[in-house]
C-alpha cells in the first residue's frame, strides 16, 4: 500500500514539474537560475585564481612548507595603509597639540588605531581637556575621541 501511495504521488510530482515547465514561466525560472549557477561557477573559479589556490598550487606549497596561507592582497594592502593613516594621524594630533599655547602637551599621550585617537595623561583643567579633544577632533581622519585625560589635583594648602 506505501508502494502504491508512493508512486501516485511520485507521478503527481512528475506530471506538476512537466507542467511547470512547460509554461512560459517555468521555462524562464529554470533559465534564470541556470545562469544564475553559471555565473556563481565562473566567479568561484575567478576567485580561486586570484587566490591562487588552484589545486596543483596547494600540493605545491603543502610539499614546500607543510601548510598553505592565502591572504587577500587588497586586505593586507588596506591594513597597512591603516596603520600608516594612524601614524599620520597620531603625528598631526601631537604636532597640533605641541603647537597649542593653551595646553601643556607634554603631559598628553596620543595613540590612534583605526581612525580612533585616544588621549590619555593629566592636563590643568577641564578647559584643557576640552581643547584637547577639539584640536584632536580637527584632524583628518579621526573618526573619534577618547579621552582619559585627568585634572590634576591641586596643592592642598599649609596653614
Amino acid at each position: 500500500m506505501k508502494v502504491i501511495l508512493a508512486l501516485i504521488v511520485g507521478i503527481a510530482l512528475g506530471v506538476a514539474a512537466v507542467w511547470f515547465y512547460n509554461t512560459g514561466q517555468g521555462r524562464s525560472a529554470v533559465k534564470t537560475t541556470g545562469d544564475q549557477l553559471e555565473n556563481a561557477r565562473d566567479a568561484l573559479h575567478e576567485k580561486i585564481q586570484v587566490l591562487d589556490l588552484r589545486p596543483e598550487q596547494i600540493k605545491e606549497d603543502l610539499e614546500r612548507t607543510g601548510r598553505v596561507v592565502r591572504r587577500k592582497a587588497r586586505e593586507a594592502g588596506q591594513a597597512i595603509a591603516d596603520a600608516t593613516a594612524d601614524a599620520r594621524i597620531t603625528a598631526a594630533v601631537k604636532s597640533k597639540l605641541l603647537g597649542s599655547k593653551e595646553l601643556s602637551s607634554m603631559g598628553i599621550s596620543v595613540n590612534t588605531t583605526e581612525g580612533v585617537v585616544t588621549l590619555s595623561g593629566s592636563v590643568n583643567s577641564a578647559e584643557e581637556i576640552s581643547k584637547a579633544m577639539l584640536l584632536a577632533m580637527e584632524t583628518d581622519g579621526v573618526r573619534e575621541v577618547i579621552s582619559t585625560l585627568q585634572v590634576k589635583g591641586k596643592p592642598a594648602k599649609t596653614s
